[in-house]
């Protein structure tokens, strides 16, 4: 068995991201288009009517710029998501949403937060953690991936950086990710994936590759007469020819 038994490409991979950032940019357009203002359904902390920006505000942005920034990192980390957390990535994103914004409610200034930065930090902070702590050596991999492209981000998480973005939301997002990432189970990759010499049953004098090696580490020749004769007779002999007259080389 090896790790793409886990790990396989489907529509959903991409069709889920995309389907998001379109219905993203669809409110986007229609608030800009028709001149509405729906900052009044993001998240307002401690108010009542605030808690209905738990569900709105990932999909509520105050500018171009602000929705520009966050499509290409949420389509991206969705991706990974679902690609290498098939199981749960509906449940990361879906209660992600939920659990930061709720956090977001209980921290946050009194001013409406909006955006999707909040899930994003969900992302980056599940993959990064969760990948850690399954110590296997593909999603360790990604979560450095995500250090090296998001990393970044984690000095947005503290007051005073940028009093126009709301930090809360970001340490909602991050707390919510590393809280997934130790509620959530994934599968035993080291158990599950079993190479071929690792089985009780391998014989390394009966593999093709390690039968060239004594129990040493030591390269043996293990090519019997005949198989050295048949090599040598497949070996093709190629004589060089000098033409004087024509003054150049002729392969025979």
């Amino acid at each position: 068995m090896n790790d793409y038994h886990h790990f396989k490409f489907t529509p959903s991979v991409w069709l889920v991201p995309t389907l998001l950032l379109i219905l993203l940019w669809f409110v986007f357009f229609l608030e800009h288009s028709f001149n509405i203002d729906l900052t009044s359904h993001g998240i307002l902390p401690r108010t009542v009517s605030g808690l209905q920006g738990v569900f709105f505000s990932p999909f509520l942005h105050g500018s171009l710029n602000h929705i520009a920034n966050n499509s290409i990192p949420l389509f991206i980390l969705t991706t990974a998501l679902i690609f290498f957390y098939r199981d749960i990535s509906l449940k990361i994103l879906f209660y992600g949403i939920l659990l930061s914004g709720l956090i977001t409610w209980v921290i946050g200034r009194e001013s409406y937060h909006v955006g999707a930065s909040s899930l994003i930090y969900v992302l980056v902070s599940f993959i990064f953690f969760k990948g850690m702590m399954t110590q296997y050596y593909r999603l360790m991999a990604l979560s450095m991936a995500v250090v090296l492209f998001y990393g970044g981000m984690i000095w947005y998480v503290f007051p005073d950086i940028d009093k126009t973005i709301s930090w809360e939301g970001h340490l909602a997002g991050l707390i919510t990710g590393f809280f997934f990432a130790a509620y959530y189970k994934t599968p035993d990759y080291k158990k599950a994936i079993q190479y071929n010499w690792e089985k009780p049953d391998f014989k390394p004098e009966e593999d093709p590759f390690m039968k060239h090696f004594d129990e040493n580490g030591n390269f043996v020749n293990t090519l019997n007469e005949e198989e050295k004769v048949e090599q040598d007779s497949s070996t093709a002999t190629i004589n060089y020819v000098y033409d004087f007259k024509e003054n150049k080389n002729l392969n025979n």
